[in-house]
């Protein structure tokens, strides 16, 4: 018999974050029957469990709390990304796609009980107060984080804006714990940010995927244009530490670049609404009622030179459209191997008690690559700067993560190693390509190695078409 139909929230973040985004696009389905039999011994030995507890432990212990820990523990045994959510966790998630929300701003992982920094978000607290990719968070203010769920750790760190928290940190090379005292702000997420890097050459940021991304994306190329005068002559996109977000965000950035109805990423499950295949169309990245806001651009954008750069920090969304781009030969991909997050998670709502968040699908480029516990990798590898290398040295990735889905690929002894990246290239001289919010003191950009590096290659791609337009 079917139960009531509900809706579900896909979810392609990374992981969780404590005031930084988690997630992805609606879509409706319905319960489905279990099908097979409950394990009855087992459902005893969990009620015996529960009684013991219940008689037994040293404090008592309300019923509530054993059951939702319970279905917490049953949720996050399965892989990184599964969890259980209460009422206001599942509240904050819904707030995190809006891009505004209460926090720090630190991507966050679990490793061996711990709570581990992915990458600060830019313009936040985290960043401003000298969080580094790689931190290990072992107390949040006089609370150990060990045994901690990562929505615990989230819901601690998370707070009234103007409040004080306390971090203490483990980092490599350090001989004793940091200890960073953070002040929680309203964290507004700008996810697009944009200017020319010189004449006929622009620049755009993707920080997160939210809500509005590709049409701020779409806004963006549209103001770069009138700002040129003239068609430009090549787009850098930056996705380098986004997190990952709404997947028909992503859908929407790379229906930007590519030709109307070009399929972007498919996923696959084991219940037939895991299986989806999203193309560059507005049905898959207009929430219902939009206006198209990518009938505006410019015509030049389908064709103009392409240059999307991706790193360590870049995953699940942002690996969506460089790996789509990249299968469609639309755009040349620079920097480092990517995160390697290649499963849906899809938020079930639970009555009026909050939802599970549990992994229900896998998702593929294009071309039929699977990217989880691998990456993307790039056509050309530029590796950062020794001052950002030394943080990228101690990245964790999806493969890093304990339970983590493995490569259906690999698994099946199927997988087909990527080409190598045509070029490596190491920062050994000083850049004069500037970033997008990366101002120092003195309020000039710092070097960006990898930038500059692509604004170089563009450089190439437009001497190379005007001898091919020459011939």
């Amino acid at each position: 018999m079917m139960t009531p139909p509900f809706r579900k929230i896909a979810l392609i973040g990374a992981s969780a974050l404590a005031g930084a985004l988690l997630t992805v696009s609606l879509t409706a389905s319905a319960d489905k029957d279990i099908g097979s039999p409950l394990p009855l011994n087992e459902l005893r030995t969990f009620a015996e469990v529960f009684g013991r507890i219940k008689q037994d432990y040293v404090e008592p212990v309300e019923d509530k709390k054993l059951i939702n820990d319970a279905i917490r523990g049953m949720l996050t045994g399965l892989d990184p990304h599964s969890d259980y959510m209460n009422a206001d966790e599942f509240k904050e998630l819904r707030e995190g796609t809006q891009g505004e929300f209460g926090g720090l701003g630190i991507e966050i992982g679990a490793e061996d009980g711990l709570v581990k920094v992915i990458a600060p978000i830019e313009d936040t607290p985290a960043q401003q107060a000298g969080v580094k990719s790689g931190d290990l968070i072992v107390k949040i203010d006089d609370t150990p984080v060990r045994g901690l769920s990562l929505t615990d750790a989230v819901k601690k760190m998370r707070g009234k804006p103007g409040s004080k928290v306390t971090l203490t940190i483990a980092r490599k090379n350090e001989g004793k714990p940091v200890v960073l005292t953070l002040t929680r702000a309203i964290i507004k997420t700008k996810s697009v940010k944009s200017r020319l890097l010189e004449p006929d050459y622009g620049y755009v940021r993707v920080a997160q995927f939210q809500e509005h991304s590709a049409e701020n994306l779409a806004q963006a190329l549209t103001q770069l244009y009138k700002e040129n005068k003239t068609p430009l002559k090549g787009v850098v996109l930056d996705l380098r530490d986004d997190p990952g977000g709404l997947l028909n965000g992503a859908v929407g950035v790379s229906a930007a670049f590519l030709p109307k109805n070009t399929l972007v990423v498919y996923t696959e499950g084991r219940s037939e609404d895991a299986k989806m295949r999203l193309s560059a169309t507005p049905e898959n990245y207009l929430a219902r009622g939009d206006r198209d806001y990518l009938a505006g651009l410019p015509a030049e954008v389908k064709k103009v030179p392409l240059v999307v750069l991706v790193n360590g920090g870049s995953a699940s969304a942002s690996e969506i459209v460089a790996g789509a781009l990249q299968d469609h030969k639309r755009a040349i991909i620079v920097g480092t191997q990517t995160f390697g997050k290649g499963s849906v998670q899809s938020v079930l709502p639970l009555g009026s008690e909050g939802g599970i968040k549990l992994t229900t699908a896998r998702y593929f480029t294009p071309n039929g690559r699977s990217i989880q516990a691998k990456g993307i990798t790039p056509d050309v590898e530029v590796e950062e700067s020794t001052v950002n290398g030394a943080a990228a040295s101690f990245r964790i990735r999806e493969a890093d993560l304990e339970r983590h889905l493995e490569n259906p690929d690999q698994k099946n002894g199927k997988d087909k190693p990527q080409e190598k990246p045509a070029d490596k290239t190491k920062p050994d001289t000083p850049s004069e390509a500037k970033p997008q919010g990366k101002d120092g003191k003195d309020g000039k950009a710092a070097a960006d190695f990898q930038l500059s590096q692509a604004l170089n290659i563009l450089k190439v791609q437009q001497i190379l078409m005007q001898k091919q337009a020459q011939k």
